[in-house]
């Protein structure tokens, strides 16, 4: 009976890794057919239920960096992953007071703050993306200096 418990763990396991592709449950099914496998061997109750806890924390804690990393080793950044750390023209003044300003970075235009609130940066200036909020890009201008 203990065996058919572990299979049915293990269905659900793998049923939810498949569902959900995020490395999430894939651990407990490793935990789970250890369990399975000492079941079939009429290990009591209780060792079962330690293997399958210590397998399944062993699992992730030793495989899974190393399976995101070379899972996630591919993975494009996103438009919004991207954006801080580049270059832009500013297009419309920005003014934080005013609740304007524009830039363009890479041929896409993006509402723009200034990263200090008094500050006003004039059309034509080139700035750096700072970060992003919500759906503004968060600017400061480059100084000529760091342009050379």
């Amino acid at each position: 009976m203990d065996a058919i418990l572990w299979l049915i763990v293990i269905v659900v396991c793998i049923a939810v890794e498949i569902g959900t592709l995020g490395l999430t449950s894939i651990w407990f099914a490793g935990g789970a057919l250890t369990a399975f496998v000492v079941a079939l061997l009429s290990a009591p109750g209780w060792l079962q239920i330690i293997l399958f806890v210590v397998i399944s924390a062993l699992l992730l804690l030793f495989t899974r960096p190393f399976a995101v990393k070379f899972i996630n080793k591919g993975a494009v950044k996103t438009n919004y992953e991207s954006m801080a750390g580049r270059v832009g023209e500013v297009v419309e003044q920005i003014d934080n007071l005013r609740a304007t300003g524009c830039v363009r970075v890479s041929g896409q235009e993006w509402t723009a703050r200034a990263e200090t609130e008094t500050e006003s940066i004039p059309v034509g200036c080139e700035v750096i993306v700072q970060r992003i909020e919500g759906v503004k890009l968060i600017v400061t201008p480059i100084k000529k200096e760091e342009k050379a």
